[in-house]
């Protein structure tokens, strides 16, 4: 376009220049300069689309891939403060990013750009290339002065910048309004934010000064430069050594090469810092499991014959001193039903997770039928289980979805969704609900209805029957039902396990007696074990906690 723009200047001044005026040439000349405008808008215009669309997928993509690795980690991995902070950063990842492909395919088209208005300038005046160089020194120097920085403050800044998103959602969430208003914390949350806010802003306005400041340094440098090249372009054409048309071409190729050439640097730099935001994900996705084991595996028993055996476990937390239980020893048979007792903090749930192979013991060794667990896969050993914790999910979906949580590959199968709710009481739920099933839930979405915390609490039962396992566990499964639904549910929970193996945790004595064996916990030891008869005779923690809670009802 710049040397289609000097050839019509030419013609221009030609055709002042002559009596007999021809402007065919002139005109096909501006017809050319119209199509490659209009060239040039298209081109423009798709490239945007593509990285539009290419940064949607991206998006998905990446969020994809970040949700599959984190299903795959430890649970200790997880609730681990450094890895929120890699999860933060690769998450900041999942949009944006596609700047960066954007930038790379942007510096490949430019070089083509400034390859070609670099031979135009060198047949006009090679001077001017040492013109050019010096015009692009500053800002090379600029970036090279910053680049990083804005990386460097967002990394250091990753966990305040993750409690400052905490404040935020306990300020302004419908899960923390009513203590929020009832204790008056408004002040203080919105306070707290401010301040932490505000040191990452000072810090982030300090940087954004320093860098304007010496970029209108350099850049006034560069400017002087160019125009010290116009200034020469100027009297060339003066003299009579240039054209007007030349005059017009060599200024905006001179201008045009400047700024591709500060864009091609400057992108460079936003190339590396984008490439180190970057290498977040991929370290994100890099994260191995833990210790991995590599031991061939062993395919799990058909069915359960002597059950499972705890010796001499013990765990404490990874960077902890302290154990969480020690020296446990106990069974749990085949077809049994065991009920973990103790006062909070003893390490009911803790044993819980172990059984379940989301944690390994420190010291000791869990067997199933006589073999240790980790010798069998563990995402198949982990489907012999049926699990509802005291602290299970509330997934704002429908009604359908968290009932199917349980085995979400029968989400399809409405009898088996059915069957489940009605053993876990939760068709009463569905009653009460306009659109049943198909009801959404929480109210994070539109038409969504909350329930109650013993309505969540029987569908949460619900996920429980929807799988075929062969180890129901219930962690506090009945906390939030009252005293009659709480006995109805653990009637028919007895009957619908008829033979299978299940541990409960409760501390309700009217729900533990029901169970085969009760198991005694204190201070992550087995403190005592026996049958509700048994351990009343012995007259220890089980029957000192139980009749302190009898007298209450007394």
């Amino acid at each position: 376009m710049l040397w289609v723009g000097k050839l019509i200047i030419d013609e221009v001044v030609l055709q002042l220049a002559t009596e007999t005026k021809d402007f065919d040439q002139l005109w096909l000349l501006v017809g050319a300069e119209f199509g490659l405008a209009v060239l040039s808008d298209l081109l423009s215009r798709g490239i945007s689309l593509s990285d539009g669309l290419l940064g949607d997928q991206y998006s998905i993509n990446s969020s994809v891939k970040i949700i599959k690795k984190t299903a795959v980690l430890n649970l200790d991995q997880l609730e681990d403060s450094e890895f929120y902070d890699k999860l933060e950063r690769a998450r900041q990842q999942t949009t944006g990013r596609i700047g960066l492909m954007s930038n790379i395919l942007t510096q490949a088209e430019d070089i083509i750009v400034i390859l070609s208005l670099l031979a135009g300038v060198v047949v006009f005046e090679p001077w001017l290339i040492i013109l050019l160089v010096i015009s692009i020194i500053p800002t090379v120097i600029n970036e090279i002065k910053f680049s990083g920085t804005s990386y460097s403050l967002a990394r250091s800044w990753t966990q305040e910048r993750r409690e400052l998103d905490y404040l935020r959602y306990a300020g302004a969430s419908d899960m923390t309004a009513k203590e929020v208003k009832l204790f008056g914390l408004s002040d203080y949350l919105a306070t707290r934010f401010q301040n932490l806010s505000e040191k990452y802003f000072a810090q982030s306005k300090r940087l954004a000064i320093q860098r304007a400041s010496w970029g209108s340094f350099f850049n006034l440098l560069g400017t002087s430069a160019y125009y010290g090249a116009y200034l020469l372009i100027i009297f060339r054409t003066v003299t009579g050594l240039f054209s007007l048309g030349d005059l017009t071409f060599l200024a905006g190729s001179f201008n045009r090469l400047r700024s591709k050439l500060q864009g091609f640097f400057i992108r460079f730099t936003a190339i590396t810092e984008s490439a180190l935001y970057l290498q977040d994900y991929f370290e994100f996705l890099d994260l191995a499991p833990g210790e991995v084991d590599d031991s061939e595996k062993l395919p799990l028993p058909r069915e359960i014959k002597k059950g499972f055996e705890f010796v001499d476990v013990g765990f404490k937390y990874p960077k902890s001193e302290s154990w969480v239980v020690r020296h446990v020893n106990f069974e749990l048979r085949a077809g049994e039903k065991l009920a973990f007792v103790g006062e909070n903090g003893a390490g009911k749930t803790t044993l819980i997770k172990l059984l379940l192979q989301f944690y390994a013991p420190t010291e000791g060794y869990i067997l199933l039928d006589g073999v240790p667990i980790h010798r069998y896969d563990q995402a198949a050993y982990q489907q012999f289980f049926g699990v509802i914790f005291q602290d299970f999910v509330k997934f704002e979906l429908t009604l359908r979805e968290n009932i199917a949580m349980g085995e979400i590959k029968e989400i399809g199968n409405q009898p088996r969704i059915e069957g489940a709710a009605e053993k876990s009481l939760a068709n009463q739920v569905i009653d009460s609900l306009p659109m049943g099933y198909d009801q959404p839930l929480g109210k994070r979405f539109k038409r969504g209805k909350d329930l109650s915390g013993g309505q969540w609490q029987k569908v949460a039962i619900a996920r429980a029957y929807m799988k075929d396992a062969k180890v129901l566990i219930l962690d506090e499964p009945t906390s939030a039902l009252d005293a009659r639904a709480e006995t109805e549910a653990f009637n028919r929970f007895i009957q619908l396990t008829a033979g299978k193996t299940a541990v409960i945790i409760s501390h309700r004595f009217s729900t533990v007696r029901i169970a085969d064996r009760i198991m005694v916990l204190k201070n992550g030891t087995v403190l005592e074990t026996g049958t509700h008869e048994e351990l009343m005779a012995n007259d220890r923690l089980y029957a000192e906690l139980f009749n302190l809670q009898a007298a209450g009802y007394q």
